[in-house]
């Protein structure tokens, strides 16, 4: 009533509009709203598009080569690239990243492994908006990491 903030709905857990299956293969960048469910392997950037309550989940099987950013992810398979999670991180325990990981709010299971940097941010996205202005001298959008806000 007064002074409480309206909550976004929030996309039920069990929720994924779209699934890349075990048997398949994509090589280019993916961009996606709502659920995505990753059983597969994409070579390529995962972005979510702006102003979504898009979530991200890679299984064990699931691999991603390439950067990620979505507002909440859940990994509990390989990502070779960085994570940028706005929201919230689950770290599985089966999860291996390869590549620093951005967060906002962070779950990290026994067995669950990061090879590069933990960084907190309050705001990933503002984080995406600064890089990728200053990483127009950069070919590849933020320094290093080969990633653009999504548009």
């Amino acid at each position: 009533m007064f002074g409480k903030k309206q909550q976004k709905a929030r996309r039920p857990a069990g929720s994924f509009d779209t699934l890349i299956s075990s048997h398949t293969a994509i090589e280019g960048d993916v961009r996606f709203s709502g659920g995505l469910h990753i059983d597969g392997r994409v070579q390529g950037r995962v972005l979510a598009e702006d102003g979504g309550d898009a979530v991200l989940r890679i299984s064990e099987v699931g691999e991603v080569v390439g950067d990620i950013a979505a507002p909440r992810v859940i990994v509990n398979g390989t990502v070779h690239g960085d994570v940028y999670a706005s929201e919230h991180l689950e770290l599985a325990g089966k999860a291996a990243v390869n590549g620093s990981v951005y967060y906002n709010l962070i779950e990290m299971a026994m067995g669950a492994s990061v090879n590069g940097n933990l960084v907190h941010q309050h705001e990933t996205s503002r984080l995406l908006t600064q890089e990728s202005e200053s990483a127009e001298e950069e070919p590849h959008g933020l320094p290093g990491a080969g990633l653009t806000e999504p548009s």
